[in-house]
């Protein structure tokens, strides 16, 4: 795709070659390196950015480690909520497959949840929870992250938020289904532990647990060769540490890529946030997107249903800012709807952005971020790992930043 040497930044002759402009480009790079690299503010990135089949940004910056070591082309990351798209896609092959429907009950899989009951009071739901609810996060259920209500800090009493449980999957789900929703299923929308849920619906209708489905299903077939949810002692030289903003404004670390508690057996494979992973491994994963569910002859899904995960599935039509109950999440709400899977833009002018109508993006806690715009042609990736991800608006710049650089755009 390029003959530059990998990570050193902009190429310009496939950014030319792709209708950007290069300074434009390379005044994305620049900023990162000024505004948050040079000062201090994160300990490194990987921006890959490309257009169709072309890489034109592969900026590989700062120190991985406390101890020195710089970021690698090849280093990985706690991916976090980036793991939801992937458990999305595996569900949607469910779907294709008959086995599933996107208004089936929840509990028609996971009978525990038959019995669900609304707030405190415990009343009943004014209708089942479905299926589409988790992927779009409408389904009642919550993060004890969000701190705002006797109902979060339950999870949070019961460490239901962590990437690796101590409970299996099964004891996971009874767990959840003991405490009642935070709304009834469709009614308002937040950012909850529902991809976890979806990933052990995955699970029980693949006859294999999440770890197995997606590295025979996905992994495999698309050549990403760099994605796990347990760090394999071969690799434990690329996983990067992970730091923390203190209340000081400082940096500290939160998990060392050395003794990453990545390394550890889990008993349950969260599919809202457990993955480790590499830009080069996302990259082919969001190119299967882009591409239509399809990558170098392995199909996932057909185009239709790629289509249909990127379309706005919140009631009504609605966008975040009116259907939101959710005091953290990793999108802007004015005009963000919510597909299958991922945040999509229904209107860039109320959010004050550039882009394009339908495109489609997520991003995970420790600051990871993906971006594609369907109409432009466009991937964006953003590798590091700051905690959490709502300190900088660097995604939203970066983006912006980016988008400007497009010369010869096809959405008009």
């Amino acid at each position: 795709m390029t003959t530059m040497d990998e990570g050193q930044g902009v190429y310009a002759e496939a950014a030319q070659a792709a209708g950007m402009d290069p300074a434009g480009l390379q005044r994305a790079v620049d900023f990162l390196d000024r505004t948050y690299l040079n000062s201090g503010a994160i300990p490194h990135f990987h921006l890959l950015v490309s257009r169709g089949e072309r890489v034109v940004v592969d900026a590989v910056r700062g120190q991985a480690r406390e101890t020195g070591e710089p970021l690698r082309q090849d280093s990985l990351y706690r991916i976090a909520s980036m793991t939801k798209p992937v458990t999305s896609v595996a569900f949607m092959m469910m779907v294709e497959e008959g086995k599933v429907a996107l208004d089936d009950p929840v509990a028609t899989v996971l009978p525990e949840f038959a019995g669900v009951s609304v707030g405190m009071e415990r009343r009943a739901p004014d209708r089942p929870m479905l299926m589409v609810d988790l992927l779009r996060h409408t389904s009642g259920l919550t993060y004890g992250l969000q701190r705002q209500t006797d109902i979060d800090a339950i999870y949070r009493e019961r460490g239901l938020d962590e990437f690796q449980q101590n409970r299996s999957s099964d004891e996971f789900i009874a767990a959840l289904a003991d405490i009642p929703l935070e709304f009834s299923p469709g009614d308002k929308w937040n950012y909850s532990v529902s991809t976890d849920v979806l990933g052990v619906v995955v699970e029980r209708l693949a006859g294999m647990d999440l770890e197995e489905m997606f590295r025979t299903r996905i992994f495999e077939p698309l050549g990403m060769t760099d994605s796990f949810f347990r760090l394999p002692e071969d690799r434990t030289e690329r996983m990067t540490d992970a730091w923390q903003l203190t209340p000081e404004r400082k940096l500290a670390l939160v998990d060392r890529g050395a003794r990453s508690g990545w390394r550890r057996a889990q008993r349950f494979y969260s599919g809202g946030g457990g993955l480790v992973s590499s830009t080069a491994d996302y990259h082919r994963f969001a190119r299967m997107l882009l591409r239509g569910g399809e990558l170098d002859g392995a199909r996932l899904l057909q185009a239709a249903t790629v289509e249909r995960m990127r379309s706005n599935h919140l009631p009504g039509d609605r966008d975040l800012t009116a259907m939101s109950t959710a005091m953290f999440s990793e999108a802007g709400y004015a005009g963000v709807g919510f597909g299958l899977g991922f945040a999509v833009t229904q209107n860039p002018s109320l959010g004050v952005r550039e882009g394009s109508v339908g495109e489609y993006y997520w991003g995970g806690i420790f600051s990871t971020y993906f971006f594609i715009d369907p109409i432009e042609d466009l991937i964006l990736l953003f590798m590091t790992q700051h905690l959490p991800s709502t300190v900088y608006p660097v995604r939203a710049e970066i983006r912006a930043l980016v988008q400007s650089a497009l010369v010869q755009r096809k959405g008009g």
